[in-house]
């Protein structure tokens, strides 16, 4: 079990970049698949990225864009977010689960409080 703490959320104008950031604590995080899921008013939560111990996995809407890392000396995880759009609007959540990668949010029973992200057009 893991307790995750977003930050980095905010307002940015069409085309800007904002980098998130997600605390962990337990000892256990480096074993954990960790994820980036996002919720538009009105909308159901959708699978942002996500990352293991390789490369990241992205949805097609943010291929490109966004880059996702971890730093498990640190025990955070970060989304970079460039070329930001104002569909991009959403609160971000983060969320981890033991070993492998899923894109449902169903998958994963640790998650934070939610970061806002506003993009401007």
């Amino acid at each position: 079990q893991v307790q995750l703490v977003e930050s980095g959320g905010g307002l940015v104008q069409a085309g800007g970049s904002l980098r998130l950031s997600c605390a962990a604590s337990g000892r256990t995080f480096s074993a954990y698949a960790m994820a980036w899921f996002r919720q538009a008013p009105g909308k159901e939560r959708e699978f942002v990225a996500a990352i293991a111990w390789g490369g990241g996995v992205y949805a097609d809407s943010v291929k490109g864009r966004f880059t996702i890392s971890r730093d498990n000396a640190k025990n955070t995880v970060f989304l970079q977010m460039n070329s930001l759009k104002p569909e991009d609007t959403a609160v971000y959540y983060c969320a981890g689960r033991p070993l492998s990668i899923v894109t449902n949010t169903g998958g994963y029973a640790n998650w934070g409080q939610g970061t806002q992200v506003t993009v401007s057009s």
